[in-house]
């Protein structure tokens, strides 16, 4: 029998000072069975450092939603759509393959990945060559120790402040804090 996905429920406001976004986004994160606590908070993290793209690229009229992640790679772990079905943002979180990404720069309007982890780094000199002509393509890296320390936040029932101001993240729970810088890459 195969195991089920735990439900996560998070409530996060967002206050993006950069973007003059402030909203509270009432989130389901499904995390699969293979998926770390460490995962689940960057692709929560991923969605709060994108949220202002609802309103930038959609002008309110969309879904910013998680998508099946690990469950279906054929989707993103975060995506947002207009009210036509148009994708207009899709969000990768940790070392994707060049050809998912080829794949979802055609059918996104922006494509964001978010690199995490020990080897990062070498995943990113490994891969830069073969994406360069992606346009639509922004990759950031966030630094190992940084993603780590979002595991403890992770709880079943979550409230959570984040504040993004000259593209760092400050997320918390009033009383455990994280800052992220992450680190354009492309």
């Amino acid at each position: 029998m195969a195991i089920k996905s735990t439900i996560f429920k998070a409530n996060v406001q967002i206050a993006d000072i950069d973007h003059g976004y402030y909203a509270d986004h009432a989130l389901t994160l499904a995390r699969h069975p293979s998926e770390t606590d460490e995962r689940m908070m960057v692709r929560l993290c991923a969605l709060a450092w994108q949220a202002h793209q609802l309103q930038d690229l959609c002008q309110g009229d969309g879904q910013l939603a998680f998508g099946a992640g690990l469950s279906d790679p054929s989707e993103p772990d975060v995506w947002l759509r207009d009210f036509t079905g148009r994708t207009r943002l899709w969000v990768e979180v940790g070392q994707p393959e060049d050809k998912p990404l080829h794949k979802a720069c055609a059918k996104a309007d922006l494509v964001v990945t978010y690199a995490y982890g020990a080897a990062a780094g070498i995943w990113w000199r490994g891969i830069e060559g073969k994406l360069n002509r992606l346009n639509n393509l922004q990759v950031w890296r966030i630094p190992h120790e940084q993603a780590q320390s979002l595991a403890p936040l992770a709880q079943r029932s979550m409230q959570l402040q984040a504040t993004v101001q000259d593209q760092v993240l400050m997320l918390g729970d009033g009383q455990y804090n994280v800052h992220i810088e992450a680190q354009r890459l492309k």
